[in-house]
Order: C-alpha cells, then structure tokens, then sequence
C-alpha cells in the first residue's frame, strides 16, 4: 500500500536509527564515567586506603580536640561503611573531569559553535569554582569553625564526634560551599540567556547581601565564624560574576545577535 505525504508512517519512517544511536552513544559514555570513577577507586583503596582518607578528612577535627580524645563509633559497621563513602566520594571527585568530558562530548555535536563557546567555559568554571569551594571549606573554614565550638566547651565536657555524624556535617559543608562558589555561574547564566540584564543585577546587590546572610544562616552551623566565611565569599563572588557576565555576554553572542548589534 503507498504512503501519501501526510502519512504518519511516513514522517515517523527512519527516526528509529538515529534514536536508538543516541540511546547507544549515551549508554556508552554512561559506561565510561562509571569505569572512570571505578578504577580512581580501586587507586585509592590501594593507596592511600579508605581508612588514610577518613583520617586525612578528620584531620581538621582532631587537630582541635582535647589532647588524647578521638572520634568514635556509634554502630558496629560504620567503622567499615564510612571510610569506604569517603573514598567512593573522592573517587568520584577525582573522576569529575572525565564524567564532564562525557557529557559534553554527548552534547556537544548538538550545539552551533556560539553555543560551545557558551557551555564549554561554563562546564570548566563550574568544576573549578566547586573545586574552590570544597578546598575553601577544608583548609580554612574547618579549622575556625572548630576552634571557636571548641572555646565553648564546658571543662567537664569530652568531645568524642561519632563518626557517621562528622560524616554528614562534612558532606553537608562541603556541598554549601561548593554550591556557594557557584553563584558567578549562576549570574552569566542569568545574564547570557536575558532573564535578568546585568544592570539589574547590580541593583540586586543590596537584596543579593540580605539573601547570601539568610542562606548562610540556614545552611551553616548555629556559629558566627561559618556564616560570615560563607555569606562574604558569596558576596564577593556575586560581584565577580557581574564583572565576568559583562566579558561573556559580549564574546557568546549568537551570529543574528552580532548581526543586529552591528546594524545603525
């Protein structure tokens, strides 16, 4: 039986290949970051071990315990279940360039040149920024943080952190202020795709302070030293994302957009 023009068999006739080609590809690339992160993992189980990770995590903590004081251990398996989430975490960070090179080379082929010049800095930046932030945290924040709980510890108290809960308070950090680091992601976004032009967002400043104070106080521990070394940062970095919108925006422009700009 023939097929007229307007035959649905018709416009549905060879989309199944390339579709099922995608699914492929995808499914590829899903495989290769999972083994990337695989083989990162068996490399820190060798060396230095899951157990030289937790301590290497801990380190901040029980530099500012009382002397001869230790983490401890709640329940019988967190001693093997944790130290094997931290390596899995860091695996997983140490293997991030190479699950971002795989989502870019998927989506990549898709995109018209001015759009790879928008999403391939974004994806660099957005890594390294988040990189930032965790390194930020660890080595800076960490240790005054626990120094000023530790100066409100009544004598007859002996600080003993379980374990799984030092977990969570680190995951919990980590994630704040790696998100935090992000915000001059956020603006260019916000400025590049036009839902909020670069002139108002330097007249957001005033209402951006308010707001980065409020997220810190609700993300952070009930301490003045953690909210005030992630609300100023985020500060900072609001008014370093104006400053980055204003360059990206002039150099990302689609061709009818340069076109336009150039006409009387």
């Amino acid at each position: 039986m023939s097929t007229t023009p307007n035959d649905p068999e018709d416009e549905l006739a060879g989309t199944e290949q390339p579709f099922v080609a995608h699914l492929i590809e995808l499914r590829d690339r899903l495989i290769r970051s999972i083994i990337a992160i695989g083989v990162v993992a068996a490399v820190l189980a060798v060396f230095p071990g899951p157990s030289a990770l937790y301590d290497l995590l801990a380190a901040p903590l029980v530099a500012h315990l009382p002397k001869g004081a230790t983490l401890i251990a709640t329940s019988v398996i967190s001693p093997f279940v944790v130290p094997l989430k931290i390596m899995l975490m860091a695996a997983f960070l140490l293997a991030l360039p190479v699950v971002l090179y795989q989502v870019w080379a998927f989506v990549a082929p898709g995109l018209y040149s001015h759009e790879k010049r928008l999403v391939l800095p974004l994806v660099v930046s957005s890594t390294i920024l988040f990189f930032l932030g965790v390194a930020f945290c660890y080595f800076f924040v960490f240790g005054r943080v626990f120094t000023f709980i530790q100066s409100f510890a009544p004598k007859s108290i002996t600080a003993a952190p379980d374990i799984e809960a030092y977990l969570s308070f680190v995951l919990t950090m980590f994630l704040a202020f790696g998100a935090a680091f992000e915000v001059p992601i956020v603006v260019v976004v916000l400025a590049r795709m036009g839902i909020v032009p670069v002139e108002k967002l330097k007249q957001y400043r005033g209402y951006f302070v308010v707001v980065a104070f409020i997220v810190a106080a609700v993300i952070t521990p009930p301490d003045v030293v953690s909210q005030l070394a992630l609300a100023i940062p985020m500060c900072l970095l609001y008014e370093a994302g104006i400053w980055a919108a204003q360059i990206f925006v002039k150099h990302t422009k689609a061709p009818e957009e340069e076109g336009e700009a150039a006409k009387p």
